[in-house]
């Protein structure tokens, strides 16, 4: 066991999903022309002034209350000034001495372990353009598009100590995120980010050690191999006698390893100042209280309820509530379904949520409603078709939404019920294999798989499983 304690604190950059962007009018579109979603306010031209765009602080507001917060009715924006080439003003727009969201918490499972995670801050923020690095021309180029889009930043405590402890926390903030409906959280396009801040020190010891932020990590796999690659690097300089350098790393991801970008900022680096252009945002109680009407039943609760109401184990349960679309189909399906909670649990955790992923497709999207996946189930409770069936037709069905029962008597695979007709297929089975008969008689119970899988072939599937496993053990008893 490591003598050395890791320290984790994570700053989250969530990009809300408002149509226009935070201070001015222009698209928050993805995937535009190069500069196409651009105006005199986002390109930082002198003389004009911002206007806060009121669905940033309601987005700002409603992930607050969801994480525990404390809102701030009086809030602050403040210029965190550097020089970069994707930043027109030569600041951002920021919150720094008054954020609108303090003191919050979010819990967090691993390994059966429960944990509290504490929330600094919540504050709005404008995003930064995007800097485009070209080979083929030797030149660079910046596109202001993503220039003024609307982020919230979630701050976290330093109160992780894993890997592991950080992947669950970023999760559950990702997913509060979904279910509020406020960010779409693609890791991919940039939608939700995170920095880590990361730190190592003896077990005992109080004050934390120095500490090296990693930048810009995109997904979940990166982040975990991120952070466990620069613990060990932080233990290895402080086990040969050496210092770590408070610095921001880059990941490399083809190596798997971090990298020195420059050197960490702190906060008197950005000279924060008030920003003169804006007003203080003062938020009407009112507005705090319907916006906390608003929001609905988030993961943990769902999640909860559902071990509870549908007695999920604790893995399914975090599976299918995960996603709010996975999780609103599941409880569809089960009221449209007269049977048990648990076969509609194996058919979304089994089926339904692979396609997705294979896919990249949300739950709601796809064409097998709720009501016909208890249909399809229903088929394979009544013996109309086989589990096996079931599950060949389902991707099908989920792409065409056709009615399970017409899609099967369509394709003629409803499941062979006849004992005639089955009773003769045994009988060949038994006659073509001899040795195998002689073998089974002799103790070899384990044949029956074998002779199943014979009369499935002749009947392309559709036998009755039931039936014919009761008429081979008659047979040949």
């Amino acid at each position: 066991m490591s003598r050395y304690e890791t320290v984790i604190g994570l700053e989250v950059h969530a990009q809300l999903k408002t149509k226009t962007k935070i201070f001015c009018s222009c698209s928050t579109e993805f995937g535009k022309d190069p500069n196409e979603n651009v105006c005199a306010v986002c390109s930082g031209m002198p003389g004009v002034l911002p206007v806060l765009n009121e669905k940033v602080a309601e987005y700002a507001t409603k992930m607050g209350i969801a994480t525990n917060c404390e809102i701030n009715l009086k809030s602050v924006f403040a210029r965190k000034n550097y020089f970069y080439p994707d930043l027109p003003k030569g600041y951002q727009i920021s919150q720094f001495e008054l954020p609108i969201c303090e003191h919050g918490h979010v819990d967090i499972e691993v390994d059966d372990e429960k944990k509290r995670i504490g929330v600094t801050r919540i504050h709005m923020e404008e995003d930064a353009g995007k800097s485009i690095h070209s080979a083929a021309d030797n030149a660079s180029f910046v596109d202001l598009n993503r220039t003024g889009v609307p982020l919230i930043e979630i701050v976290s405590e330093p109160d992780m100590r894993s890997a592991e402890e950080a992947i669950a926390y970023l999760k559950e903030v990702r997913s509060v995120l979904l279910y509020l409906g406020i960010c779409d959280g693609n890791m991919e396009e940039g939608s939700f980010r995170c920095d880590a801040n990361i730190s190592v020190r003896p077990y005992g010891q109080e004050e934390f050690g120095t500490r090296a932020e990693l930048k810009n990590l995109n997904s979940f796999k990166h982040i975990l191999k991120a952070i466990k690659y620069e613990v060990d690097r932080q233990i290895d300089l402080v086990e040969d006698g050496e210092k770590v350098v408070q610095e921001t790393r880059l990941f490399n991801v083809d190596k798997g390893i971090t990298q020195s970008m420059r050197g960490k900022e702190e906060a008197h680096d950005y000279r924060y100042f008030p920003d003169p252009d804006l007003v203080p945002l003062v938020l009407d109680e009112a507005w705090v209280k319907q916006w906390q009407s608003e929001l609905p039943e988030l993961p943990r609760d769902k999640r909860e309820r559902f071990m509870v109401e549908y007695t999920l184990a604790d893995y399914d349960a975090a599976l299918i509530t995960t996603d709010r679309t996975v999780a609103e189909y599941f409880e569809a399906a089960v009221k449209a379904y007269n049977g048990e909670a648990k076969k509609v649990t194996n058919w979304v955790v089994g089926e339904l949520l692979p396609f997705c992923h294979e896919v990249e497709s949300e739950a709601c999207d796809v064409k097998l409603s709720p009501e016909k996946l208890a249909a399809l189930l229903t088929l394979v409770d009544d013996g109309t078709i086989s589990v096996k069936i079931g599950k060949d037709i389902f991707r099908d069905l989920c792409e065409s939404g056709d009615d399970p029962a017409e899609y099967v008597k369509a394709k003629g695979l409803a499941q062979m019920s006849d004992s005639g007709e089955l009773e003769a297929m045994v009988d060949q089975v038994i006659a073509d294999n001899p040795s195998e008969v002689e073998a089974f008689k002799g103790g070899k119970k384990k044949l029956m798989s074998f002779f199943m899988g014979q009369v499935m072939r002749l009947s392309k599937g559709q036998a009755n499983p039931g039936i014919v496993t009761k008429m081979i053990q008659e047979k040949l008893s």
